[in-house]
């Protein structure tokens, strides 16, 4: 199966947001490409909020472009079988901790957002994936900084997107 095949069924098995999921759905029946960044149109991308629930944390990076506090994500890639994997892996690389664990159930949530030209636009999964017990992170090229926020420190560092999907992970947990 193709990483677009997967897409598509995990999009039309993903369940709430209807009319942003059918936006997507819609996007890469116009856009068989619509799962790489060549696609100008936009294009579908993977992230996943590092949690560590025992400690009632998340780890956020600084994103080295956008200079904002972000879940770890990014584009996808050729040798990414799932979504799923495509958003461990990101995690995986951004935060530099072995061993996270996607948290079951799927992705958590869509966002649709705007970026700079030649691009129009994100078609993100968004995931969560499970830190080990004594993660320790290690910064990536691709991030300023990353660091550990408490649930309630995160909507004054974060933008609405990271707040909706932290408050959607918790709810799963």
């Amino acid at each position: 199966m193709s990483l677009y095949d997967d897409a598509v069924l995990v999009l039309k098995g993903y369940e709430g947001q209807e009319e942003l999921r059918q936006a997507y759905l819609d996007h890469l029946a116009a856009h068989p490409e619509g799962m790489w960044k060549a696609c100008h149109a936009g294009h579908v991308t993977a992230s996943a909020l590092v949690i560590d629930p025992e400690r009632g944390r998340v780890l956020l990076t600084l994103h080295r472009k956008l200079r904002m506090w972000l879940q770890m994500g990014g584009h996808c890639e050729p040798g990414d079988p799932t979504l799923a994997a495509a958003a461990l892996r990101e995690a995986t690389e951004e935060s530099g901790i072995s061993g996270l664990t996607l948290l079951p159930g799927g992705p958590v949530r869509l966002d649709r957002h705007p970026i700079p030209a030649p691009c129009h636009w994100h078609f993100d999964v968004q995931y969560a994936v499970l830190a080990p017990p004594g993660a320790v992170q290690q910064i990536s090229d691709e991030s300023l900084d990353l660091r550990w926020y408490a649930y309630d420190e995160v909507a004054g560092v974060a933008d609405e997107s990271v707040v909706r999907l932290l408050e959607a992970t918790r709810a799963r947990l």
